[in-house]
C-alpha cells in the first residue's frame, strides 16, 4: 500500500493516494487539473471539486501528480489509456 500523497500505477491506471482517498486520474479529473493550472483556482475549490477534505489535501494531491500529466491534452490521455 502506498503512502499519502503518492502517485502509483494500478492496472494501467494512474491513481493518487491522498488523505485516505484514492483518486483515479481520468478525463474528468484531468479537466479539473487543467482548469486548476490555467486559472487562479484556489486550492479549497480544487479540494471541493475532487472530494477532498481541505486545501491541504488538495496541495498534497497536486504535489503527488506527475507534472507531465498537468500538460497532457485530454484527447491524448484518452487515446493513450485506450491503447494500454
Amino acid at each position: 500500500m502506498g503512502k499519502t500523497g503518492e502517485a502509483i500505477e494500478e492496472e494501467a491506471e494512474l491513481v493518487v493516494k491522498v488523505g485516505g482517498k484514492e483518486i483515479k486520474i481520468d478525463e474528468e479529473v484531468l479537466d479539473i487539473l487543467h482548469e486548476y493550472v490555467r486559472t487562479a483556482m484556489p486550492l479549497d475549490t480544487l479540494a471541493r471539486r475532487l472530494g477532498l477534505k481541505n486545501w491541504m489535501e488538495a496541495f498534497e494531491f497536486v504535489k503527488a501528480v506527475p507534472a507531465w500529466i498537468l500538460w497532457t491534452p485530454p484527447a491524448f490521455w484518452k487515446g493513450q489509456r485506450k491503447a494500454q
